[in-house]
């Protein structure tokens, strides 16, 4: 595994961010890239039967970057990988707004779909994020989900949620 040059960029922001330009840049000077996986995920307008209008996403500034960097560490140590991009949106967001963006390079692509399905999960889990929902209802704080553990301990991690 490839430890010593992998490029680790990792952001929590309110602005949006372009695939396009953050994918340019973590494959920028690295000719050994033959891969590159991301995964964008978007403010959905319902959760369940229920219609949201909104999310509205809090971190801990320090905490947050602190715990996804040791995140990217466990990928570095699991999977053959050249570089990590990883966005997060914080603030208020309205459906189909992006939150978050995953982005991996490899030598080739098994790798890259696995760090990247890997810091997902591990991300879904372990990030200090505190989400809130807007619904016809009223504004409710989003639970952990007993999927999203499920899917971490597939990786031999049984972290209950942060």
């Amino acid at each position: 595994m490839n430890v010593t040059a992998c490029p680790v960029s990792v952001s929590i922001q309110i602005e949006d961010f372009d695939l396009s330009l953050e994918v340019m840049r973590l494959r920028e000077n690295d000719a050994s890239v033959g891969a590159v996986c991301t995964f964008v995920g978007t403010v959905r307008d319902r959760q369940g039967a229920q219609v949201v209008s909104s999310l509205e996403l809090e971190h801990y500034p320090g905490m947050t970057e602190k715990s996804i960097l040791a995140m990217v560490s466990q990928a570095r140590q699991r999977f053959d990988i050249r570089g990590v991009r990883i966005v997060h949106r914080v603030g208020h967001l309205s459906p189909q707004d992006q939150v978050v963006l995953v982005a991996v390079t490899s030598a080739h692509r098994l790798e890259s779909f696995q760090a990247c399905e890997f810091l997902m999960d591990y991300l879904k889990t372990q990030a200090p994020f505190w989400k809130k929902e807007t619904t016809p209802q009223g504004i409710k704080w989003v639970d952990a989900r007993v999927s999203d553990d499920e899917a971490l301990a597939r990786w031999g991690i049984d972290q209950p949620n942060a």
